[in-house]
């Protein structure tokens, strides 16, 4: 027996009395039962002289402690300082334990929901409202986990990307200024792979699969400039406008006004939404290290896959009631992007002016401004330009452009590529490649001649066009079939439980070890003990939990054969003259029998 389970047991017999301990860890061994019938005297005496003993020593102490008041008043204090020390840990150790409960709680909610993705964008992802009947073949995703492992990626990748950080030391998107036709920079945010690789996914698992107006011509599959420009060609009049800051109008709220127009709960998207946006960001440097500052709402980047997209579905009711007002009177519209196209023949070309009246209102009804100095009204006596193809007789390219293109061709053929140049691109053979490309589609006939003189003079220079390597094209079959580019895919850590406060971990450790003791302490008994539970519950032990190892379990026939012996011991006194050999063995026979009785 160790010493601590001797001092417990010491404690125990001066608390109350040696009898009423032999007693309890009788019951609890299962070697005294409880319940009706059996003999409750003993037990009933044993625990009344311990009561009687505790109260008694309770007696003796108060008196002993009044005998000296300014001692016994110490006393109380200590008694009740002790008393409140021990409530006040009480309630520490409940407040922790409420409040690991309450944390382990959340990051259980945490792994299957997104509760707050920052200031201001967080509101509806609370939201347990289903979606709505969707639009097109879209998907159906109910929650943010769901959308999650649709793409691929764990929930907390998807928090990552979503997240709207004020201030933060980790951009999603690369910033780069390119020059624009008309003058003036343009700015390109183009996404990091982590973050494309869920824009991919959005683009052809749901923005692709819902269906744009008719007039939209702009970054849709089996639609271009070409086809923009096809329904102007022979008209009277044609009018181009352009809608001012086109990306940067589509804010965050309305791209997650469309996801819910979808028929998306509030809920999936908000993040669609957040992933598909960003805000204008300004680099600062602090410590030597590179900040970045948002400001301003979240908006549409130019450079993203999905912006485009998003812009024909976003603008299907301003296409819509554009195309009713241009059938009211009499014209054709088109759109590319931010470049609307209106024309007409006949008596309603007369009514242009009164047209472009109406255009602004609806316009800027529907949240978009008209650039003023972008607006022009072509007739057919000047060159009509659509998206910049000619289309006064047929679509082509201006003649201009052809003859400055076939020129460049000229001079790379007698002078070399020295000093040479096509466009924006640095390699002019890739550039002058891809402008006769460009010719060959609008129109074959006078392409032709042109891609063949450009593939003449790559071979004459040992210079082959570049061909468009297939890594983008896997990177995004891969990203939209939810799976990971490269098998080396950072993603963002997994947090990590939530532990216990010291009280509580205390606490904790304490119970393990009180329980490892009383494991220990049944192990080395000789007698089985009875598990608490059945004890608790009155559960009467079985003969196998109750009986005990060694002399103790007999045969039955032991009691048998002593019986017969004592009775012939009295047969053999009373034939001998010897009485008192049956006298005792009448005696013996019965306490034996008394004390079988007690046993079971």
């Amino acid at each position: 027996m160790s010493g601590d389970i001797r001092q417990q047991l010491y404690d125990r017999i001066r608390e109350s009395s040696k009898d009423e301990v032999i007693l309890d860890e009788m019951i609890r061994l299962g070697y005294w039962r409880r319940g009706d019938g059996q003999p409750t005297l003993p037990e009933e005496t044993i625990k009344r002289k311990g009561e009687l003993d505790r109260e008694l020593s309770e007696l003796y102490r108060q008196q002993a402690r009044w005998a000296n008041p300014e001692a016994a008043l110490k006393q109380m204090h200590k008694e009740r300082k002790k008393a409140a020390m021990a409530r006040r840990k009480e309630t520490k150790l409940r407040q922790a334990e409420t409040r690991h409960k309450r944390a382990l709680a959340w990051a259980e909610r945490r792994e299957r929901d997104v509760l707050y993705l920052g200031a201001d964008v967080s509101a509806g992802l609370s939201a347990g409202a289903p979606g709505k009947k969707l639009i097109g073949e879209a998907p159906e995703i109910a929650s943010a986990k769901a959308l999650a492992d649709a793409i691929g990626i764990g929930l907390g990748e998807l928090r990552f990307l979503a997240y709207n950080r004020a201030l933060t030391r980790v951009s999603h998107y690369q910033r780069f200024r390119i020059p624009k036709k008309s003058g003036g920079e343009r700015q390109i945010s183009a996404p990091m792979p982590r973050l494309k690789r869920a824009q991919y996914w959005i683009l052809d698992n749901i923005l692709a699969r819902v269906p744009i107006h008719p007039a939209a011509h702009g970054f849709a599959h089996g639609r271009s400039i070409l086809t923009n420009a096809a329904p102007h060609v022979g008209r009277a009049v044609v009018i181009n406008l352009d809608l001012k800051d086109f990306f940067p109008t589509l804010t965050w709220k309305r791209v997650k006004g469309k996801f819910l127009g979808l028929g998306y709960p509030e809920a999936v998207a908000t993040v669609l939404a957040l992933i598909c946006t960003e805000p204008d960001v300004d680099e600062v440097e602090l410590d030597g290290q590179r900040l970045y500052l948002s400001r301003g709402p979240r908006r549409l980047p130019q450079g993203a896959p999905t912006s485009p997209a998003l812009t024909n579905l976003i603008c299907w009711r301003l296409d819509r009631r554009l195309s009713g007002l241009a059938a009211k009177f009499g014209f054709t519209y088109t759109r590319y992007a931010d470049d609307m196209t209106f024309s007409a023949s006949g008596e309603a070309a007369a009514k242009a002016s009164m047209l472009l009246n109406f255009v602004g209102e609806i316009v800027a009804d529907e949240g978009f401004t008209v650039h003023p100095d972008k607006t022009r009204v072509m007739r057919a006596k000047n060159r009509q330009e659509v998206t910049g193809l000619v289309v006064n007789k047929r679509v082509g390219v201006p003649r201009d452009t052809l003859r400055r293109f076939r020129a460049l061709l000229h001079q790379i053929e007698a002078n070399g590529l020295e000093g040479k140049r096509w466009g924006a691109g640095g390699n002019v053979l890739q550039s002058a490649a891809g402008f006769a490309r460009f010719v060959y589609m609008v129109d074959p006939e006078k392409g032709a001649p042109l891609l063949a003189q450009t593939e003449a003079l790559a071979a004459k220079h040992s210079r082959q066009p570049r061909r468009r390597k297939t890594a983008r094209t896997a990177f995004r079959a891969r990203a939209a079939a939810g799976q990971a580019p490269l098998r080396r895919w950072s993603s963002a850590a997994i947090r990590p439980a939530p532990q216990p406060e010291p009280v509580l971990a205390q606490s904790m450790a304490a119970a393990q070890e009180a329980d490892r003791v009383r494991d220990s302490a049944s192990a080395g008994s000789s007698v089985p003990r009875v598990p608490a539970a059945a004890r608790a519950g009155g559960h009467e032990p079985s003969s196998r939990e109750c009986k005990a190892p060694g002399p103790v379990s007999r045969s039955p026939l032991v009691p048998l054969l002593v019986v017969l012996g004592l009775i012939s011991v009295a047969a053999y006194g009373a034939a001998t003259g010897m009485p008192f050999l049956g006298t005792g063995a009448i005696l013996l026979a019965a306490a034996f029998a008394i004390h079988r009785s007690r046993r079971r």
